[in-house]
């Protein structure tokens, strides 16, 4: 009998560890997922770009430039698609799932309605391409550049920082032209511009979001009838919001479609924003009718516009990012296929592709953690913040195109929930209808303790409440309450840690990128 139970023993303890094996196994194997999938689009890209050159000259060269362009693509999706919907999810008002879903719809309508069909090869003027000399150093030139690009968005991403893709092109082709050609193939008056927008960008739409929020508070949230102010301001700020996305998509994500005019547009925004009005005047009258009169009921009637408006910022993403993704590449392609090169091409509807759904598949497999940092780890949101943070996202681009600045929809996005979360830090100290709020809030608070402290007082002779719990273990939990409120308002300070990292990776991206780009070009160079 001993020796029967010795045996079991060691049986247990021998499947115990093979449990553990294969709980270690599976922690393993979810970490290679993302990796994995990411090589097999990679290889798709490769097989898919083969199948429409396979009879050119230099087939294997465009082969190998629509793999770096794939991955430029996946990390331009784990970087730069956060903005667009990470205050929804910081809000709550949309899943991490139901974000990504949409965001990559969107995201891959946007680059293949609005993608357009010419790309300047030599990004917006930054160099010089006839200073760059023979089709080789101009190929050789934008390989260089996709691949410097890539490179610093993924390590970027991994840092958990933020950082401009159109900004990190940039940098890679200066980079390129400076080692191809030398300093003067540089444009710098708009090297000039581009650092300008490094401040302008983050400043514009913080100050924006924050004009924004600062109304709310004024105008409903502090209001002693809640609903009643929201019924009257909530239906103008979602009219506000979709007439300047509609303006926002005219000029942005459709505009290489559709040659608006100026009035166009203005006809485009004040028609949008009138039917929007109308319509949500209705939609939170209705909403509104059982609610009570508190914060909590004022979120619900943000969560569908900031809903609508994180699809179409992803739309007019992908309509505009993707030529950062696939424009090296169609340079690339163009150049090896004509054998000279051009100011601008038109992109091959397979280059348009593997852009979109390389978005898509980034977002998809790395772009949670940058969804969470943009969301939820520099300031608390919730959906009334986060309206006001994709609002003025919307609205600052639409101001920086008047005035044409090169500004950065990451820097706009990002900036925005900088400004947020600031201007509720000096909101909290220095306003006098939130101190008079406070105050009644937490007079309220007191009567209330008072009288728990009077009901637990006539129970003092017995040792136990009536849920059969220590008197002391009551006590102590209601001493906890003012701790967790203020604990609560810490958490929602600005995290000054992800401030600097996020400011050192914008200041550094072009010249990181340069300097990689420049490194890379002269070892291609070399190679050749």
């Amino acid at each position: 009998m001993a020796d029967t139970t010795i045996r079991k023993d060691t049986l247990d303890k021998d499947l115990d560890k093979l449990v553990h094996v294969e709980e270690a196994t599976s922690v393993v194997a979810r970490g290679l997922v993302a990796p994995g999938l990411s090589l097999l689009f990679l290889a798709m890209s490769a097989v898919f770009a083969a199948l429409y050159v396979f009879d050119e000259p230099r087939a294997v060269l465009i082969v190998v430039a629509a793999v770096l362009g794939g991955y430029m693509a996946l990390n331009i999706g784990a970087n730069d698609v956060a903005n667009n919907v990470g205050p929804a999810v910081g809000a709550k008002a949309l899943t991490m799932g139901g974000a990504i879903a949409i965001a990559a719809i969107f995201e891959s309508a946007g680059a293949l309605i609005g993608g357009g069909d010419v790309v300047n090869t030599i990004s917006r003027g930054i160099i010089d391409i006839s200073s760059v000399g023979s089709p080789e150093f101009f190929i050789r030139a934008m390989m260089a550049a996709l691949i410097s690009s890539a490179l610093w968005i993924n390590l970027a991403t991994w840092i958990g920082a933020p950082v401009s893709t159109t900004h990190s092109v940039v940098g890679g082709v200066m980079g390129a032209g400076i080692a191809a050609a030398g300093m003067s193939a540089v444009n710098w008056p708009m090297m000039g511009g581009i650092a300008a927008s490094w401040v302008i960008s983050p400043l514009l739409g913080g100050a924006i979001a924050a004009m924004f929020l600062a109304f709310i508070k004024e105008a409903i949230i502090y209001q002693e009838d809640k609903l009643a102010a929201a019924r009257r301001w909530v239906p103008v700020l979602v009219g506000i919001m979709a007439g300047s996305f509609a303006t926002y998509l005219a000029t942005k994500g459709l505009g290489r479609l559709v040659d608006f005019s100026g009035l166009h547009l203005m006809l485009i925004g004040i028609g949008a924003a009138i039917l929007a009005w109308l319509w949500s005047r209705v939609h939170v009258r209705r909403q509104s009718a059982h609610m009570e009169n508190r914060n909590q009921s004022l979120r619900q009637l943000f969560n569908i516009p900031l809903i609508c408006s994180a699809a179409l910022l992803s739309f007019a993403h992908g309509a505009n990012d993707v030529a950062n993704a696939v424009g090296p590449l169609a340079a690339i392609v163009y150049t090896a296929e004509a054998g000279s090169v051009a100011s601008s091409v038109t992109i091959p509807l397979w280059v348009m592709v593997i852009g979109a759904f390389g978005i898509s598949l980034g977002l998809v497999l790395f772009g949670p953690k940058l969804i969470r940092m943009v969301g939820e780890q520099i300031t608390k949101l919730n959906p009334m913040r986060a309206f006001c943070v994709s609002l003025s996202a919307a609205i600052t681009v639409i101001v920086a195109s008047w005035f044409g600045l090169p500004v950065s929809s990451t820097h706009i996005a990002v900036g925005a929930v900088f400004g947020v979360g600031f201007f509720r830090e000096w909101y909290t100290a220095n306003s006098p209808r939130r101190r008079r709020y406070m105050e009644r809030k937490n007079a309220l608070h007191r009567a209330a303790r008072g009288q728990l402290a009077e009901d637990q007082a006539s129970e003092a002779s017995s040792p136990f409440d009536g849920n059969g719990n220590g008197g002391a273990d009551s006590d102590r939990d209601l001493d906890a309450a003012p701790i967790s409120t203020e604990e609560a308002k810490r958490r929602r300070l600005v995290r000054r840690a992800h401030v600097s990292t996020i400011v050192a990776a914008w200041v550094t991206t072009v010249p990181a990128a340069a300097l990689l780009s420049a490194l890379i070009f002269l070892a291609l160079n070399a190679l050749a």
